[in-house]
Parts: structure tokens; sequence; C-alpha cells
């Protein structure tokens, strides 16, 4: 499944040592302010290069191909283009046939008899670039709803301090292995009334969109797993004239939007390209040690930040546009 979004649809393409990658977005709003510049801030913050990343020199350029003349919106289909400028395939010829521990590589090949061993084609990171792309575009709609999107990294291998991230992260790719981390987005100005009960629920759907990105392995909204350790009263959000008196919920009650901000964290697991030995076996079943060699991030949580962002915004943009099309919280 390569497109999201029932009023809002995002459908990517390309692999991570093809030509290109991009996004197809269709069915958004006409009439809407959108140039590339627009767009690339969101990219330039995903891209690789940076102290705390691969060193992949991907310059991320996006090209919009269709969809919008004379700076607006036209409402018919917006293509995106991101161009692979920097790819060293020949990096991975070593592991054509050696399932790498943490990848896809052995469930793709389970699945469809063959695996793209170029990086990890569709199953790799940057698949992403294209979401944050679409991303931009939702984040422009939301801006006419008065709804924002932001994120942040709050810890990496459990240590909460910024100041110690990058030290964090500078230990484990000396030592030639990796680390995870914990994400936060955030969305302020959500109406009350998006989603819907039972099995058309917002935070449903939110779930799904962080969980369908490949690193996260964990997703909370408000209190989350922390309201297992609750008593009833400590984590209702009591109410007065003036609203809601705490937000455990995270925005989110029924499925439906509480009118607060709604808070989602994800758990980012170490990256798996790691160079130290670590066994396995290859396509023929006989058992190896490797050490991937190439161009990774030793911390993916960073640059999955706009990725999160990218995410909420598209499912929260999916959500206005059907209330909108229903008359419901979201006026023309």
């Amino acid at each position: 499944m390569n497109t999201s979004g029932r009023f809002f649809r995002v459908t990517t393409f390309g692999e991570s040592h093809g030509p290109a990658i991009g996004a197809v977005v269709d069915g958004c709003p006409s009439g809407i302010s959108l140039s590339a510049s627009d767009i690339q801030p969101f990219l330039d913050r995903r891209k690789p290069g940076g102290p705390l990343s691969s060193p992949r020199a991907e310059s991320d350029e996006v090209e919009i191909l269709s969809g919008v003349f004379e700076g607006l919106t036209a409402g018919t289909p917006i293509a995106l283009l991101i161009r692979n400028r920097d790819v060293r395939s020949g990096d991975y010829e070593a592991l054509r046939d050696v399932f790498r521990p943490g990848h896809a590589d052995y469930s793709y090949l389970q699945k469809y008899g063959l695996r793209d061993h170029r990086g990890g084609g569709r199953s790799s990171g940057r698949e992403t670039a294209a979401r944050v792309a679409a991303g931009a575009v939702a984040v422009r709609v939301l801006g006419g709803f008065g709804i924002s999107v932001s994120g942040s990294v709050l810890s990496v291998r459990g240590v909460s301090d910024p100041g110690r991230f990058e030290e964090e992260v500078a230990a484990a790719r000396a030592r030639g292995d990796s680390v995870g981390g914990i994400v936060e987005v955030r969305a302020a100005g959500v109406p009350a009334g998006l989603g819907s009960p039972v099995f058309g629920k917002l935070d449903a759907a939110i779930a799904g969109a962080m969980m369908g990105i490949g690193a996260v392995k964990g997703v909370e909204i408000g209190e989350g797993f922390g309201a297992a350790r609750l008593y009833g009263s400590e984590n209702n959000d009591g109410m007065d004239r003036t609203g809601f008196l705490s937000n455990h919920a995270g925005g989110v009650l029924g499925g439906i939007s509480t009118g607060q901000e709604i808070v989602v964290r994800l758990a980012v697991k170490p990256t798996p390209s790691i160079a130290l030995l670590q066994r396995t076996v290859d396509t023929a079943g006989a058992e190896r040690e490797i050490s991937i060699g190439g161009r990774h991030d030793p911390c993916i949580a960073f640059r999955l930040v706009p990725v999160a962002e990218a995410m909420l915004a598209l499912v929260l943009v999916d959500a206005a546009l059907e209330e909108r099309a229903y008359g419901g919280c979201v006026p023309e």
C-alpha cells in the first residue's frame, strides 16, 4: 500500500538508490499559495549530512511538476519529485545475499520473492523524504484552518538532557553502534470534533500513520503508557467553565478531537545498520557474521522529527477536509 488518506490522498514512489523519489498529492484544495520554497525548509530539516546523521550528500531539492499554476494550487494532482544525486549502490554489493539484522531484507524476500539490495529500496528511510514533501503541502492547507504542527526529540538512549544528545550519538558512532530515542510531535489549534467513533477514530489514524514510519516501534498519545500507572482520578481530565483542566488524553477522547493540543510520542529504534559484528544468515541459509559499512545515521530520531510532523499533518488535513465535506466542525 503506497497511498494514504481519503480526502487528501498521498502516493509516494521511488527507491533509495533509484533515480528519484517523490509523491503525488490528490485532493488538495485549490487557491492555496504554494511553491518549492514553501516545501524545501521541511526537507532541509530531514536531509542527511549533519553532525548527528548520515554523511550521504543529498540536497533533496524538490521539484513541483504539476498541480500549481501561477503560485496557487489548482485543485489537480500535485506531483513532487526529489532526485537521488549521491547514490553509492556499490556499498551494498557485499550484502546482496545476506540478511541484515534489524532490516526488512528477510520479510521482503518472503513476501515478494526478491528484494532491492541497494540500500533497502522502498523500505529505506529515504522514502520518508517524499512524505515530508507531501506533509509540507498539508501544513499549508492546515494553516488556513488555524492548525500548526511541531516536534522535537525528547530523549536519546534514555538521556533527556539535550546538552548530552550529541555526546550519546558520538559515543555510539565511535564504537560502531547506534542509539534510539523518543520523538514528540504536537498539533495546536485543532478544533473539537475531528474524527469519529469506533472505526474512524482520530487517534487510531494518528497511531497508524506513525507506526507506518519504518523506524518507529511504539506510539503513545497523551499520557500513553503512563496512564497504566495512574488512578482514574489522576488520569481523567476535569473541566470547569473555561474548559479542560489537564490534557492526559492528548487532545482526543472517544476517537474525536477535544479542541486541546494533540500530543503524540514515538519510540524510535536504533539504526540497524552498524559496524559491529552481527550474526545472521544468507539466502542459502548459511550462517554468517557481518559488519555493515557505508553511510548510515547513528541515531534516526533527529531526522525523524519532520517525518512525524508530516504524518500528523497528513492525518489532520484528511480529517479536516472530511469534516468540511460533511458540513461538520470545519467551515469552508
